[in-house]
């Protein structure tokens, strides 16, 4: 009797072309939209003269009236998209980059994003919910300008400190770039260098939110180089099954010769 036995072949890891990877503009989205939200759209309540005196500008109960309830609704309104583009982002490169055993890079990238999405919800949530109570808002009164006061501490460093998780995501590329070449090597080069000099900021700051300006910029420019660059990013085709070996093994009771 014979005997086959099973095993899994893994597919090579291949490059797909430009028109596969159309889902990577989905990375494009997230970060785009991440930076106008968190940028363009961080509202303060202090005016251009205000910032020509120089010094720390302390924020008081009696500054609210001047925040701008409209940028705080857009920045709440963009992030939320900014994050539901995160979350599609992560499901595609899954689907596409991790089903080798040794792509452990590849998840690490992944789970950065997750990472992000769930602080930025919380982080654009006191954007909107600044924008709903606070002066202009449709439900103001609701809470005093002591109460309000609150909502923006939230808001400072709510929309910036999230975009590490972003950060953890490029210095993944950069790994899946030199360790498992992935992804394209000059690439890599650049994101290792913006993620280390975000670390040294970190380390000679001390300031949490410096992900913030860089996460979402770092994250389409890299999306954008592996849509329309040559080597793209590498992804993995279902491995087949095929007979491995074929055993005879010797029966019981052999015919004597």
């Amino acid at each position: 009797m014979s005997q086959i036995t099973t095993a899994r072949v893994r597919g090579p890891r291949t490059s797909a072309p430009r028109g596969g990877r159309l889902w990577l503009l989905w990375g494009v989205a997230a970060g785009l939209l991440g930076f106008t939200a968190t940028i363009l759209f961080d509202v303060r309540p202090w005016t251009e003269a205000d910032y020509e005196k120089g010094g720390v500008l302390i924020a008081a109960a009696e500054d609210m009236p001047n925040l701008d309830p409209t940028g705080n609704r857009l920045g709440f309104l963009l992030g939320f998209a900014a994050v539901a583009c995160l979350l599609v982002l992560h499901g595609a490169w899954r689907v596409r980059t991790e089903r080798a055993p040794h792509a452990v890079a590849s998840r690490v990238f992944s789970a950065g994003l997750v990472t992000s999405a769930a602080g930025l919800t919380f982080g654009y949530a006191w954007k909107g919910t600044l924008a709903l109570y606070g002066h202009g808002g449709p439900e103001f009164g609701s809470f005093g300008d002591e109460g309000l006061l609150v909502f923006y501490a939230l808001t400072d460093f709510g929309a910036f400190i999230p975009w590490f998780g972003v950060l953890v995501s490029l210095g993944a590329l950069a790994t899946m770039a030199w360790v498992e070449r992935a992804v394209s090597r000059i690439l890599g080069t650049l994101l290792a260098a913006l993620v280390l000099l975000v670390v040294a900021g970190y380390i000679v700051t001390g300031v949490p939110g410096l992900a913030g300006p860089v996460g979402g910029l770092g994250l389409a420019f890299a999306s954008l180089w592996m849509l329309v660059g040559r080597r793209g990013v590498a992804v993995d085709e279902p491995s087949e099954a095929r007979p491995a070996e074929m055993v005879a093994p010797a029966s019981d009771a052999e015919p004597g010769r």
